[in-house]
């Protein structure tokens, strides 16, 4: 009986372990749902070898092509207020590394992910695939277009900050009673809100203050 209790220690005072207890559940994170997702996604192995160790702190880390993986605590933030379930369609706009996609792949039925940089969708394609994904659609692409041919998406979650809400695809592929997440506002701060659809209607939540990389696309920031 002591070599169970042992690696439950083990287990405990683990980086990704700190990680979740220190970053995330300290700071009211506690959908169980959403920790065991976090729990099951080795964070650091979306991570570039040269900055692999920073992969357990707590701020966003540079992953090329001009892009950042979110800090931990905004990925289960996020997570946690798109409310995703098991029977659940997703739309993430922006891939990026793979890693929210990978947790929103742990939570949802499946998950279509949009990304505009092609090196950083190829990768996470191949990084995905080779840990077992297999409910995740890709497509390389502008995000703010979504995907037609999928929609309605039950919960559609974007990745990066757009200038205004983009009604468009939240009017033309979020389900009704369907839920978003999406970061709002000028280039330097934006407001993290959630949308409610209710028939034509999108009723927005703020969340909290947050600084993501600009959603570049039709219902983003111009490419510069």
């Amino acid at each position: 009986m002591a070599q169970p209790m042992q690696d439950a220690n083990m287990t405990r005072s683990s980086p990704l372990e700190r990680m979740i207890q220190e970053q995330i559940m300290d700071r009211g994170i506690r959908d169980e749902r959403v920790l065991s997702a976090l729990r099951s996604v080795p964070r650091d192995k979306f991570f570039p070898d040269d900055s692999r160790k920073h992969a357990f702190a707590d701020r966003s880390t540079a992953i090329g092509h001009g892009q950042t993986i979110s800090q931990p605590y905004m990925v289960a933030l996020m997570t946690q207020r798109l409310e995703v379930q098991p029977k659940h369609r997703v739309l993430e706009v922006g891939t990026g590394s793979g890693y929210q996609t990978a947790v929103l792949s742990k939570l949802a039925g499946e998950v279509w992910t949009v990304e505009r940089l092609k090196p950083l969708l190829d990768e996470a394609f191949e990084r995905l695939m080779a840990m077992g994904f297999r409910n995740v659609h890709y497509r390389f692409g502008d995000g703010t277009l979504g995907w037609p041919q999928a929609a309605p998406f039950d919960r559609i979650l974007i990745t990066a900050g757009a200038p205004q809400l983009p009604r468009e695809l939240l009017l033309n592929q979020l389900a009704e009673g369907g839920v978003a997440v999406v970061p709002i506002g000028p280039r330097e701060e934006q407001m993290l809100v959630a949308i409610h659809r209710v028939g034509d209607k999108l009723k927005v939540t703020d969340i909290r203050s947050c600084r993501f990389v600009k959603l570049i696309g039709k219902e983003g920031w111009n490419q510069e």
